[in-house]
């Protein structure tokens, strides 16, 4: 897909928040002059063997569950970048005893940031790190600040908790969500999780990294979503986006 420039329309001054995706359910996020990477898996998968992890320096990493595919480049890149761990309070635990610093959540509960406020929202997964350490429940996060307000699911079946987020939280200018099935949400569910979250703009993860994940009919997905007024948008690896 070809990035492209959507304007927010809801904030007087013009600002954009920032996408780079970096493969699975790795994106790169910039708002507020702060740079957010979430669950960081690059150095293990074949398809974003481009990547360098050394040239990717975070101020925050934002974990939504303990699961190798979402953890296995956090120690490397927080190691290399100083960035602060967010994430529930057993991943948090997990890291701070390492000696790296941030700041514990957990469901329900928010906090306010340098860029902006962060809720922990519920996500239905499974989480444990993979030396077997317990990694607490999963979840999603929703983000806002004066530029944006996003969502990001996390790995999650669909959930009616979602209904919670519009009523919660401010309207969502982008909503992150795995459509790959088999260990999350499919592409169906995804839309219904859109319509629950009530955004129209959706950035599909965690699709296409291995066999039981990939999409194959992917304008058809796309034509599915548009048939509802929501445009998902299937980045390749590398994709910067202005939204």
């Amino acid at each position: 897909m070809l990035p492209f420039i959507s304007y927010i329309g809801k904030y007087q001054n013009a600002h954009y928040m920032k996408t780079t995706y970096l493969g699975h359910s790795c994106i790169l996020m910039e708002t507020k002059g702060k740079s957010i990477l979430f669950d960081p898996f690059i150095s293990g998968n074949p398809l974003a063997g481009h990547i360098d992890i050394n040239e990717i320096k975070p101020d925050y990493i934002l974990i939504s569950h303990a699961h190798q595919d979402h953890v296995l480049d956090v120690e490397a890149i927080a190691s290399n970048s100083g960035a602060k761990i967010i994430s529930n309070y057993e991943i948090f635990s997990y890291y701070n005893e390492k000696g790296f610093d941030g700041h514990p959540l957990n469901h329900g509960g928010k906090a306010n940031f340098d860029f902006g406020t962060v809720k922990y929202v519920n996500a239905i997964h499974s989480s444990v790190f993979p030396d077997g350490s317990y990694g607490g429940n999963p979840g999603g996060f929703v983000i806002w600040n004066e530029e944006c307000s996003i969502y990001f699911a996390g790995d999650t079946a669909l959930s009616m908790d979602m209904k919670l987020i519009p009523m919660l939280c401010p309207a969502l200018d982008l909503a992150i969500l795995p459509i790959g099935d088999n260990f999350t949400m499919d592409h169906r569910e995804a839309l219904l999780a859109a319509e629950f979250v009530k955004c129209d703009q959706i950035l599909a993860c965690h699709f296409d990294t291995f066999g039981p994940i990939e999409v194959n009919n992917k304008e058809e997905v796309i034509n599915l979503f548009e048939q509802k007024g929501k445009t998902l948008h299937l980045p390749s690896i590398g994709d910067k986006i202005e939204w």
